[in-house]
């Protein structure tokens, strides 16, 4: 009887320390500051208001711009503190903007405003010549100027050369070059005006 109250006594206290533990676990993880990874893109919807806190002030993040997205590109800030909390935004590492328009017809606000495809201004492509395969003569790919949604106007080939992709003034910063670029490192991104290029990758960025 004793080993068995003794191996019943040992399992209520492990199940109670686990349950604690888990319970700590959330609690840290809610209370930790929220930490920026270089990797990660942030880029804003189409037809959002060009100043960010204008945008901010503008959106009742009622999610209606997410539930009518057809690839499910839209993310909401979820920890970003009062201001920017329910705000959409875009990472085209995960998921790129397909410019169909749903989300600025059904916006019930000024935070979107219907803008022709080609009017967009989400950022603009940045390639890191120094990783991106064609320019270092590691394969033959050009996925990102296949998939792009405005064609030549935005992204097109070196001349003299069929293979290195060169963004163009056209570009919108919908994303989807970086969301099919098969090199591991994202060689090519979305950057906003003034924005600063990574430090690492920067000297390899055209002007």
């Amino acid at each position: 009887m004793e080993r068995r109250q003794f191996i019943q006594h040992s399992l209520a206290l492990g199940s109670g320390g686990l349950a604690i533990s888990t319970m700590m676990l959330g609690l840290v993880r809610l209370l930790a500051p929220r930490e920026l990874h270089a990797s990660t893109q942030t880029v804003p919807l189409p037809g959002a208001l060009a100043d960010q806190a204008a945008f901010a002030a503008a959106c009742i993040g009622c999610g209606l711009c997410g539930e009518v997205c057809p690839p499910r590109c839209i993310l909401f800030y979820r920890r970003e503190g009062s201001s920017n909390l329910n705000l959409p935004y875009i990472n085209p590492e995960e998921k790129s903007c397909i410019l169909c328009g749903k989300c600025m017809q059904v916006c019930p606000t000024i935070a979107l405003s219907i803008t022709p495809a080609d009017k967009v201004k989400m950022g603009f492509a940045r390639i890191d010549r120094a990783a991106c395969y064609p320019w270092v003569d590691r394969g033959v790919c050009g996925a990102c100027v296949s998939v792009c949604p405005l064609g030549d106007k935005a992204i097109g080939f070196d001349f003299g050369n069929f293979y290195r992709p060169v963004i163009k003034d056209g570009c919108v910063g919908c994303g989807q070059c970086v969301e099919v670029c098969p090199e591991p490192s994202l060689p090519i991104r979305i950057v906003q005006p003034g924005q600063q290029v990574p430090r690492k990758t920067h000297p390899n960025f055209p002007s």
